[in-house]
């Protein structure tokens, strides 16, 4: 297909969007880009503006499924918007929106930085985490969050910085969730001054701790529901006896009742109908509406 006049060089039509989820699934973009820094990212954006097409931007792919059908518009894959700046002393953090989450706990560890450790098994970014306010073990993003840097698609030009008290965060929510902002980079303050050695095995225990309890062998997107306090989501849906449970060739995880995996070709439609069919088996026996983490893209609204 021929690129149409003016566009970015680092512009590709119709990429299958598969092959950056975690899901492994999903339909072709409209158009797509992977920029190497935020100056690239913000010309592409400001690109897609002049055109009048719609912007997203996927990290990690994690937390994300999207339609097979795939997505109009521009969609920006950060993974390639990496790098971080620590300082020991301070246990102030700066960090693109594309570095990997435990990369960044590993490096906070080696330099007796405390506050990231339960970050170390989520497969997601640190523009994803902030969007989210991912968090495991009793630790989120939140917690540590001084200010973003972000960029309205619709004002390319001008990136701004948020703090971390105007961000609206709660459990698994952010102000970012309702808005077009794309994040660009973060800044965090850790608690600086403990022994390396000590944060690192704490961080690696972690890390087997998840490893050792969820399916990290299979394509998933992590968990799939929040959990509806004081409940836990995957004790719910363990309860009604659905692991196993399959559509197509989705799979609730015998390993754990709140991960969905692919077992070789499901399609998003296979995902998506699972979903709502744990919700509503839920919703049945417990009354309790569970709620997706999942952030979808490319479906109608309610589907």
């Amino acid at each position: 297909m021929v690129a149409a006049p003016s566009c970015p060089p680092a512009l590709r039509q119709e990429v299958n969007l598969s092959a950056f989820t975690t899901w492994k699934v999903g339909g072709p973009a409209e158009w797509f880009a992977e920029p190497g820094d935020q100056a690239e990212l913000i010309a592409l954006a400001a690109w897609a503006h002049s055109q009048g097409l719609a912007l997203r931007c996927i990290g990690a792919g994690s937390n994300l499924l999207i339609a097979d059908a795939g997505v109009p518009g521009l969609t920006l894959c950060n993974r390639r918007l990496q790098g971080s700046r620590l300082e020991a002393h301070t246990g102030l953090v700066e960090a693109e929106a594309g570095e990997p989450l435990p990369t960044l706990a590993r490096k906070a560890a080696r330099l007796g930085l405390s506050g990231l450790e339960w970050a170390v098994g989520i497969p997601g970014t640190v523009g994803g985490a902030v969007v989210m306010n991912a968090g495991a073990q009793g630790g989120c993003t939140a917690d540590w969050l001084v200010s973003v840097r972000v960029l309205d698609p619709a004002k390319p030009e001008a990136p701004f910085d948020l703090q971390g008290h105007e961000l609206d965060f709660a459990y698994r929510h952010s102000r970012l969730q309702a808005e077009s902002w794309i994040v660009l980079s973060a800044t965090f303050r850790l608690d600086a001054g403990h022994d390396p050695a000590s944060v690192t095995a704490l961080t690696s225990a972690n890390l087997h701790s998840r490893t050792s309890t969820q399916p990290y062998q299979q394509p998933s997107c992590g968990s799939v529901f929040r959990n509806p306090e004081p409940q836990k989501a995957g004790q719910l849906i363990e309860s009604l006896g659905l692991k196993g449970l399959q559509i197509g060739e989705a799979q609730v995880s015998p390993i754990h009742a709140n991960f969905i995996v692919n077992t070789g070709a499901a399609r998003a439609a296979d995902i998506a109908a699972l979903i709502q069919d744990v919700q509503g088996r839920v919703m049945a026996s417990h009354g309790i509406a569970l709620q997706p983490e999942v952030k979808r893209l490319g479906f109608e609204p309610g589907r």
